[in-house]
Protein backbone atom coordinates (compact mmCIF):
# COMPACT_ATOMS: atom_id res chain seq x y z
CA UNK A 1 0.00 0.00 0.00
CA UNK A 2 2.93 2.30 0.52
CA UNK A 3 4.65 1.76 -2.64
CA UNK A 4 1.55 2.12 -4.28
CA UNK A 5 1.42 5.57 -2.89
CA UNK A 6 4.69 6.59 -3.44
CA UNK A 7 3.96 5.97 -7.08
CA UNK A 8 0.99 7.83 -7.46
CA UNK A 9 2.37 10.37 -6.01
CA UNK A 10 4.83 10.45 -8.20
CA UNK A 11 2.75 10.18 -10.92
CA UNK A 12 0.84 13.36 -10.11
CA UNK A 13 3.80 15.38 -9.79
CA UNK A 14 5.03 14.05 -13.10
CA UNK A 15 1.63 15.07 -14.54
CA UNK A 16 1.25 18.33 -12.80
CA UNK A 17 5.17 19.22 -13.83
CA UNK A 18 4.05 18.53 -17.83
CA UNK A 19 0.96 20.01 -17.14
CA UNK A 20 3.03 23.54 -15.80
CA UNK A 21 5.69 23.50 -18.67
CA UNK A 22 2.35 22.46 -21.64
CA UNK A 23 0.89 25.87 -20.29
CA UNK A 24 4.32 27.88 -20.23
CA UNK A 25 4.95 26.73 -23.68
CA UNK A 26 1.17 28.36 -24.91
CA UNK A 27 2.02 31.38 -22.85
CA UNK A 28 5.51 31.94 -24.50
CA UNK A 29 3.43 31.29 -27.90
CA UNK A 30 0.80 33.34 -27.27
CA UNK A 31 3.02 36.29 -26.19
CA UNK A 32 5.13 35.63 -29.30
CA UNK A 33 2.12 35.93 -31.27
CA UNK A 34 0.80 38.95 -30.01
CA UNK A 35 4.18 40.48 -30.65
CA UNK A 36 4.45 39.40 -34.25
CA UNK A 37 0.71 40.70 -34.90
CA UNK A 38 1.20 44.04 -33.15
CA UNK A 39 4.84 44.30 -35.45
CA UNK A 40 3.01 43.41 -38.75
CA UNK A 41 -0.24 46.38 -37.75
CA UNK A 42 2.06 48.52 -37.56
CA UNK A 43 4.34 47.83 -40.28
CA UNK A 44 0.96 48.12 -42.39
CA UNK A 45 0.13 51.74 -40.90
CA UNK A 46 3.05 53.44 -40.97
CA UNK A 47 3.65 52.06 -45.14
CA UNK A 48 0.14 53.21 -45.20
CA UNK A 49 0.49 56.56 -43.79
CA UNK A 50 3.83 56.95 -45.51
CA UNK A 51 5.01 59.71 -43.18
CA UNK A 52 8.68 60.43 -43.08
CA UNK A 53 8.33 61.00 -38.74
CA UNK A 54 7.17 57.24 -38.64
CA UNK A 55 9.46 54.86 -40.48
CA UNK A 56 8.47 51.66 -40.96
CA UNK A 57 9.39 49.00 -37.80
CA UNK A 58 11.69 46.87 -40.94
CA UNK A 59 13.80 50.09 -41.40
CA UNK A 60 14.27 50.81 -38.17
CA UNK A 61 15.51 46.98 -37.87
CA UNK A 62 17.66 47.60 -40.83
CA UNK A 63 19.53 50.71 -39.11
CA UNK A 64 20.15 49.11 -35.37
CA UNK A 65 21.95 46.24 -37.53
CA UNK A 66 23.63 49.39 -39.31
CA UNK A 67 24.30 50.62 -36.61
CA UNK A 68 25.66 48.49 -33.45
CA UNK A 69 25.23 45.07 -34.93
CA UNK A 70 27.07 44.58 -37.87
CA UNK A 71 30.64 44.27 -36.41
CA UNK A 72 33.01 40.87 -36.84
CA UNK A 73 32.75 37.93 -35.30
CA UNK A 74 35.39 38.56 -32.99
CA UNK A 75 33.51 41.66 -31.47
CA UNK A 76 30.35 39.81 -31.13
CA UNK A 77 28.96 41.10 -34.03
CA UNK A 78 28.86 44.74 -32.24
CA UNK A 79 29.94 47.64 -34.07
CA UNK A 80 32.52 50.31 -33.23
CA UNK A 81 29.21 52.67 -32.53
CA UNK A 82 27.90 50.18 -30.10
CA UNK A 83 30.83 49.56 -28.28
CA UNK A 84 31.12 53.48 -28.11
CA UNK A 85 27.61 53.78 -26.65
CA UNK A 86 25.61 50.88 -25.74
CA UNK A 87 28.32 49.65 -23.20
CA UNK A 88 28.77 52.76 -21.58
CA UNK A 89 25.37 53.26 -21.25
CA UNK A 90 25.11 49.64 -19.62
CA UNK A 91 28.07 50.69 -17.47
CA UNK A 92 26.50 53.43 -15.83
CA UNK A 93 23.35 51.76 -15.41
CA UNK A 94 24.94 48.93 -13.92
CA UNK A 95 27.11 50.70 -11.46
CA UNK A 96 23.84 53.41 -10.52
CA UNK A 97 21.97 50.45 -10.04
CA UNK A 98 24.17 48.56 -7.92
CA UNK A 99 24.88 51.65 -5.65
CA UNK A 100 21.42 52.70 -5.35
CA UNK A 101 20.09 49.41 -4.46
CA UNK A 102 22.59 48.58 -1.75
CA UNK A 103 22.04 51.78 -0.20
CA UNK A 104 18.24 51.51 -0.24
CA UNK A 105 18.51 47.81 0.84
CA UNK A 106 21.20 49.00 3.88
CA UNK A 107 19.43 51.45 4.83
CA UNK A 108 15.68 50.06 4.46
CA UNK A 109 16.74 47.32 6.86
CA UNK A 110 18.26 49.73 9.39
CA UNK A 111 14.73 51.96 9.34
CA UNK A 112 12.67 48.77 9.06
CA UNK A 113 14.23 47.28 12.60
CA UNK A 114 13.50 50.62 14.43
CA UNK A 115 9.94 51.11 14.57
CA UNK A 116 10.66 54.52 16.33
CA UNK A 117 13.31 55.86 13.66
CA UNK A 118 10.95 54.81 10.92
CA UNK A 119 8.28 56.74 12.34
CA UNK A 120 10.25 59.88 12.86
CA UNK A 121 11.86 59.72 9.40
CA UNK A 122 9.08 58.60 7.38
CA UNK A 123 7.86 62.06 6.64
CA UNK A 124 10.98 63.07 4.98
CA UNK A 125 11.37 60.03 2.92
CA UNK A 126 8.02 60.51 1.64
CA UNK A 127 8.87 64.02 0.56
CA UNK A 128 12.06 62.97 -1.09
CA UNK A 129 10.84 60.24 -2.92
CA UNK A 130 7.90 62.69 -4.26
CA UNK A 131 10.53 64.86 -5.65
CA UNK A 132 10.77 64.35 -9.74
CA UNK A 133 14.70 63.31 -10.48
CA UNK A 134 14.69 65.72 -13.38
CA UNK A 135 13.71 68.71 -10.70
CA UNK A 136 17.17 68.26 -8.94
CA UNK A 137 19.41 68.02 -12.33
CA UNK A 138 20.65 71.60 -11.30
CA UNK A 139 21.68 70.32 -7.72
CA UNK A 140 23.66 67.44 -9.30
CA UNK A 141 25.37 69.95 -11.51
CA UNK A 142 26.12 72.39 -9.15
CA UNK A 143 27.48 69.10 -6.67
CA UNK A 144 28.90 66.74 -9.28
CA UNK A 145 29.40 69.36 -12.76
CA UNK A 146 29.28 67.81 -15.86
CA UNK A 147 30.23 64.04 -16.65
CA UNK A 148 30.31 60.16 -15.22
CA UNK A 149 30.24 61.62 -11.57
CA UNK A 150 26.96 63.83 -11.70
CA UNK A 151 25.33 60.80 -13.92
CA UNK A 152 25.93 57.85 -11.30
CA UNK A 153 24.91 60.31 -7.91
CA UNK A 154 21.63 60.72 -10.37
CA UNK A 155 20.86 57.16 -10.86
CA UNK A 156 21.90 56.67 -7.49
CA UNK A 157 19.55 59.20 -5.88
CA UNK A 158 16.97 58.45 -7.82
CA UNK A 159 16.57 54.24 -7.66
CA UNK A 160 17.17 54.61 -3.91
CA UNK A 161 13.92 55.54 -2.70
CA UNK A 162 11.67 52.36 -3.87
CA UNK A 163 14.33 50.15 -2.81
CA UNK A 164 14.52 51.80 0.69
CA UNK A 165 10.94 52.10 1.24
CA UNK A 166 9.90 48.43 -0.15
CA UNK A 167 12.67 47.04 2.30
CA UNK A 168 11.49 48.92 5.09
CA UNK A 169 8.49 47.85 4.92
CA UNK A 170 9.01 44.01 4.67
CA UNK A 171 11.34 44.61 7.37
CA UNK A 172 8.64 45.45 9.21
CA UNK A 173 6.23 43.24 8.29
CA UNK A 174 8.18 40.09 9.94
CA UNK A 175 5.57 37.96 11.82
CA UNK A 176 5.58 38.53 15.12
CA UNK A 177 5.71 34.81 16.03
CA UNK A 178 9.15 34.24 14.17
CA UNK A 179 10.57 37.15 16.48
CA UNK A 180 9.08 35.74 19.42
CA UNK A 181 10.56 32.26 18.75
CA UNK A 182 13.98 33.68 17.65
CA UNK A 183 14.12 34.73 21.47
CA UNK A 184 12.50 31.69 22.91
CA UNK A 185 15.95 30.18 21.12
CA UNK A 186 18.18 33.36 21.95
CA UNK A 187 19.32 34.19 18.71
CA UNK A 188 21.84 36.76 18.56
CA UNK A 189 20.72 40.38 16.32
CA UNK A 190 23.07 39.06 13.67
CA UNK A 191 21.20 35.63 13.29
CA UNK A 192 17.43 36.72 13.83
CA UNK A 193 18.46 39.26 10.96
CA UNK A 194 19.67 36.57 8.42
CA UNK A 195 17.88 33.83 9.26
CA UNK A 196 14.44 35.35 9.92
CA UNK A 197 13.90 39.63 8.71
CA UNK A 198 15.86 39.10 5.54
CA UNK A 199 13.98 36.26 4.22
CA UNK A 200 10.71 37.88 5.69
CA UNK A 201 11.53 40.89 3.52
CA UNK A 202 13.08 39.26 0.58
CA UNK A 203 9.55 39.36 -1.62
CA UNK A 204 9.05 43.45 -0.86
CA UNK A 205 12.63 43.94 -1.37
CA UNK A 206 12.77 42.26 -5.06
CA UNK A 207 9.43 44.28 -6.04
CA UNK A 208 11.57 47.30 -5.12
CA UNK A 209 14.64 46.28 -6.92
CA UNK A 210 12.74 45.57 -9.83
CA UNK A 211 10.98 48.76 -10.23
CA UNK A 212 14.59 50.48 -9.38
CA UNK A 213 15.96 48.25 -12.69
CA UNK A 214 12.86 49.56 -14.64
CA UNK A 215 13.53 53.52 -13.58
CA UNK A 216 17.51 53.26 -13.66
CA UNK A 217 16.98 52.41 -17.73
CA UNK A 218 15.04 55.43 -17.97
CA UNK A 219 17.38 58.11 -15.54
CA UNK A 220 20.43 56.71 -17.34
CA UNK A 221 18.84 57.73 -20.90
CA UNK A 222 17.84 61.50 -18.88
CA UNK A 223 21.40 61.57 -17.84
CA UNK A 224 22.74 61.49 -21.20
CA UNK A 225 20.61 63.71 -22.88
CA UNK A 226 22.44 66.21 -20.47
CA UNK A 227 25.28 68.99 -21.84
CA UNK A 228 28.79 67.10 -21.56
CA UNK A 229 27.53 63.85 -22.52
CA UNK A 230 30.06 62.52 -25.10
CA UNK A 231 28.58 58.90 -25.27
CA UNK A 232 25.55 56.26 -24.93
CA UNK A 233 22.38 55.87 -26.05
CA UNK A 234 21.08 59.15 -24.97
CA UNK A 235 23.89 60.88 -26.64
CA UNK A 236 22.74 59.32 -30.18
CA UNK A 237 19.47 59.70 -29.75
CA UNK A 238 20.07 63.48 -29.02
CA UNK A 239 22.65 63.78 -32.01
CA UNK A 240 20.11 61.61 -34.21
CA UNK A 241 17.47 64.07 -33.66
CA UNK A 242 19.45 67.02 -34.79
CA UNK A 243 20.90 65.75 -37.44
CA UNK A 244 17.29 65.15 -38.52
CA UNK A 245 18.36 60.80 -38.95
CA UNK A 246 14.47 59.76 -37.69
CA UNK A 247 15.11 56.01 -38.27
CA UNK A 248 18.64 55.94 -35.74
CA UNK A 249 16.56 58.02 -33.60
CA UNK A 250 13.43 55.17 -33.57
CA UNK A 251 16.52 52.91 -33.40
CA UNK A 252 17.49 54.00 -30.47
CA UNK A 253 13.87 54.35 -28.76
CA UNK A 254 13.38 50.56 -30.00
CA UNK A 255 16.70 49.24 -28.60
CA UNK A 256 15.87 50.85 -25.12
CA UNK A 257 12.41 48.56 -25.14
CA UNK A 258 14.48 45.64 -25.92
CA UNK A 259 17.04 46.16 -23.17
CA UNK A 260 14.21 46.78 -20.89
CA UNK A 261 12.49 43.96 -21.73
CA UNK A 262 15.20 41.67 -21.73
CA UNK A 263 16.64 42.95 -18.23
CA UNK A 264 13.46 42.90 -16.58
CA UNK A 265 13.30 39.07 -17.53
CA UNK A 266 16.56 38.56 -16.58
CA UNK A 267 15.84 39.86 -13.09
CA UNK A 268 12.68 37.60 -13.15
CA UNK A 269 14.73 34.52 -13.56
CA UNK A 270 16.84 35.71 -10.56
CA UNK A 271 13.68 36.45 -8.38
CA UNK A 272 11.99 32.64 -9.15
CA UNK A 273 15.79 31.35 -8.25
CA UNK A 274 15.93 33.13 -5.13
CA UNK A 275 12.46 32.84 -3.67
CA UNK A 276 12.01 29.20 -5.13
CA UNK A 277 11.12 28.51 -1.30
CA UNK A 278 8.02 30.52 -1.27
CA UNK A 279 6.46 27.82 -3.67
Amino acid sequence: MKATAEVAARTGIVRTTRTARRRGVRTAAFRWLVLVVLVLVWEAATRASGSAFFPTPSTIVTRMHALWFSGPPGTLFLTDQAIENILPSLGRMAAGFAGGALAGVVLGLALGLSARVYDYLDGVLQFLRAIPPPALVTVFLVLFGFGLRMQLAFIMFSIVWPVLLNTADGARSVEPLHLQTCRVFRLSRTERLRRVIIPSALPKMFAGLRLALSLSLIVMVFSELLPGTTNGIGFQLTDAYSMFDLPAMWAGIVLLGVLGYVLNELFLVVERRVLAWRT
